[in-house]
């Protein structure tokens, strides 16, 4: 969960956000994907947000994102979170 403009957000890592973020990042492998998750910059948080968020359920496009009211360490945190829900279970 990650507070937008002051509202909730359900953030969910779907095979359907995987694959997006493989695409978007130009990677061929999930462990790729990880090394490259590493160092996220401030559009690639984005990036990954706007794909959590459609596997939330909510979608937000990555220009709704960039002008919304959202704390970067929050964010990074429930990016974190949301990978690690989905991927230690």
């Amino acid at each position: 969960m990650l507070e937008i403009d002051a509202r909730p957000m359900r953030l969910c890592l779907t095979l359907g956000a995987l694959a997006e973020l493989e695409a978007a990042f130009d990677v061929i492998s999930l462990a790729e994907l990880a090394e490259r998750l590493a160092h996220l910059t401030a559009a690639d948080i984005i990036l990954v947000l706007a794909a959590l968020t459609k596997g939330g359920g909510d979608a937000m496009s990555t220009t709704d994102l960039s002008a919304a009211s959202i704390d970067p360490r929050e964010a990074a945190a429930a990016v974190a979170d949301a990978f690690r829900l989905a991927l230690d279970a």
